[in-house]
């Protein structure tokens, strides 16, 4: 049987690059674009360019925003006491779903991983530090994912924390461990919200 053409291939190749997208998924999304209309396929290119030029990361919380400040720190509806720690964007839309957390997000594009080279300088660790010195957050909830490098993570910045004088809790998952929050259902992360601990 013959081959795809090298163009072909090409697009086949950028789509299994995707997270979770492995090769037969792949394969049905480049040919679901070599069927779009041109006008489609325009408005597709178009989507991607605009969106990596406009969105970047909110200069107080790292969420992504097309914004200075993202909605949700901008919003004087939020409690400003409380920062909920996350590793991804994502994770915040899985919070968000709930409509049983008002606090504030900040998110640290990752996890410390010594075997990935991924050191505390290579998340939002300082970020963080320098919004809790501006004295009015009382509660820091660390919701990394329930991972080794997770874990990890939320107890180097604990410690970084404590000495702040501000309370640090670690959700009480109802998750299983090296699950993602992204895909818990609303009602487990609202029992791991009301169910925090300290650490």
């Amino acid at each position: 049987m013959a081959g795809f053409t090298p163009s072909l291939e090409n697009l086949i190749d950028k789509f299994a690059s995707l997270p979770s997208v492995g090769r037969k998924s792949a394969q049905r999304l480049a040919f679901h674009v070599l069927g779009m209309s041109d006008s489609e396929a325009e408005s597709f290119t178009e989507a991607i360019a605009r969106a990596r030029e406009s969105v970047h990361r909110c200069r107080i919380c790292c969420n992504f925003t097309d914004n200075d400040v993202c909605s949700i720190c901008s919003s004087p509806e939020r409690d400003k006491s409380t920062i909920c720690v996350v590793e991804d964007p994502r994770d915040i839309i899985a919070f968000e779903k709930t409509h049983e957390y008002s606090g504030l997000y900040h998110v640290l594009h990752g996890v410390i991983s010594p075997i990935n080279d991924i050191s505390p300088e290579d998340i939002c660790v300082k970020e963080l530090i320098s919004r809790l010195g501006e004295g009015n957050v009382k509660e820091v909830i660390m919701a990394t994912n329930p991972t080794v490098e997770g874990e990890a993570t939320a107890m180097y910045i604990s410690k970084l924390i404590k000495p702040l004088g501000i309370g640090v809790t670690r959700l009480a998952y109802g998750i299983p461990v090296g699950a993602d929050l992204e895909f818990a259902d609303e009602f487990t992360l609202i029992r791991a919200i009301e169910g925090r601990k300290n650490i």
